[in-house]
């Protein structure tokens, strides 16, 4: 597999990199090694050696997403890949029509619904935000493991670390044992930012938000929109109700406010972005301790459209190199802004 990874990046044009070709062996290895337990559940309960989790950290830019994903694209088994925020979107929801039913075992039940469709799972984008998931994921995973499903996760941020300084941290402990235990963690170190390369202009990034940059997107979205139907759209969500009010067949323009400012999330932000090809939004503030829980919403938001592909176009108060953050979201925003920068450059393409 590595000489197929070396063609793949010759192919596109990437550099050879020998820390990516050492967590590719890792991985490798890590996977036959799994793959020898065959299923045999005591064993994997007693012997402290056998993984049955690879966990791929590091910071912005570095190829985690790529080389997973190439990974996961040779294997030949029953498999998903799926987000992180979709992944735990779909466990709730399970959950809850499960307890509709008057149904208590919801985590064995979701998990044997699991194992029956796949061996393994690839979580991208691994990061914890909330108490519900925190208090939950413990015993998830271990129950997931107990299955012998295999899985994959990227993040930036190294195991010890998750959901750090977050509520009631201590119920977020038995997860970091349990993960701790069935991975091998591994951090993927490089300087470039792999995303950043290339000399593109932000042809799509404005700074600062203004009347001026306003003007400019206003005349970019009425040639992106000319031709094209205004319609009136409205998602309802569990009992939410978001409207758009600027829609024109998969083209769409928000405010900053009507996006991350109010009472939604991952859910919502995966609905809009399967209505929406191309997606302009206004008047993205600087972030600080006083307006972190609309940077988390942001965040959130960037990872969904850019798993979903969307091209934005924003106007910031920001620049692409002159940014601030919350203090427990610094080494997660910086992700946000590598995936802003790509979204925003005229060389990003939906294919």
């Amino acid at each position: 597999m590595k000489k197929e990874f070396l063609e793949y990046c010759l192919n596109n044009g990437f550099q050879r990199n020998d820390e990516q070709i050492k967590a590719l062996d890792l991985i490798i290895s890590f996977y036959k090694k799994s793959c020898t337990s065959k299923n045999k559940l005591l064993k994997f309960l007693t012997k402290s050696d056998n993984k049955l989790g690879f966990y791929l950290h590091g910071g912005v830019g570095v190829g985690k997403t790529m080389l997973l994903n190439f990974f996961f694209e040779h294997l030949k088994i029953g498999k998903k890949r799926i987000h992180f925020n979709e992944f735990m979107i779909k466990f709730h929801d399970f959950r809850h029509h499960q307890k509709l039913q008057g149904k208590d075992n919801t985590i064995e039940s979701f998990v044997k619904k699991l194992k029956e469709k796949i061996d393994l799972i690839y979580l991208d984008e691994f990061q914890v935000t909330n108490i519900v998931d925190a208090m939950i994921l413990g015993k998830l995973f271990e129950i997931i493991f107990k299955n012998n499903i295999k899985v994959l996760i990227t993040s930036n941020i190294k195991i010890s670390n998750l959901y750090k300084d977050g509520l009631q941290r201590d119920q977020f402990l038995p997860f970091i044992s349990v993960i701790t235990k069935f991975c091998i963690e591994h951090e993927l170190a490089i300087v470039q930012d792999y995303r950043k390369s290339g000399e593109s202009k932000l042809e799509r990034f404005f700074y600062p938000a203004n009347e001026q940059t306003s003007f400019q997107i206003s005349q970019i979205f009425r040639q992106l929109s000319k031709g094209k139907n205004k319609n009136s759209l409205e998602l309802k969500i569990k009992g939410r109700l978001f409207k758009f009010s600027s829609f024109f067949e998969g083209i769409a323009r928000f405010n900053f406010h009507d996006l991350c400012a109010v009472n939604i999330g991952p859910e919502d932000y995966i609905r809009i972005a399967d209505k929406c090809n191309f997606i302009a939004i206004d008047n993205i503030p600087n972030f600080n301790d006083n307006n972190s829980d609309q940077q988390q919403r942001f965040v959130t938001l960037i990872d969904i459209f850019y798993e979903k592909k969307i091209p934005l176009m924003v106007s910031a108060n920001f620049s692409q190199e002159n940014f601030t953050s919350s203090r427990r979201l610094t080494d997660t925003y910086k992700r946000t802004i590598s995936r802003l920068f790509e979204l925003t450059s005229p060389d990003f393409n939906t294919n």
